[in-house]
């Protein structure tokens, strides 16, 4: 089973090294899927991989960038038996 997180990141994380930040957290736990900034000033993340490794990431995302100011993470979690990604991107 591998494990997905949807997670949105609110506060300051627009123009600060936020989405640069956290493909480079999500690679170094071996994660695959995706971060993006959203209209509202968000940043949006989909990353799969180890239950352990997510939650590392979460913890993470928490603090950002040295520039950020997070105020709230959000994030939902699923299950399925497949991958769905085969590595992790910056999407615009």
């Amino acid at each position: 089973m591998i494990h997905h997180v949807h997670i949105r990141v609110k506060g300051r994380v627009q123009g600060v090294g936020y989405r640069n930040w956290t493909y480079s957290q999500a690679k170094l736990l071996k994660l695959t899927g995706w971060v993006r900034n959203l209209p509202e000033g968000e940043v949006e993340i989909v990353a799969e991989g180890a239950e352990g490794s997510l939650q590392s990431l979460l913890t993470f995302l928490k603090t950002g960038p040295a520039l950020a100011k997070v105020t709230a993470v959000e994030a939902q979690w699923t299950a399925s038996p497949k991958p769905l990604y085969e590595d992790f991107q910056i999407r615009k």
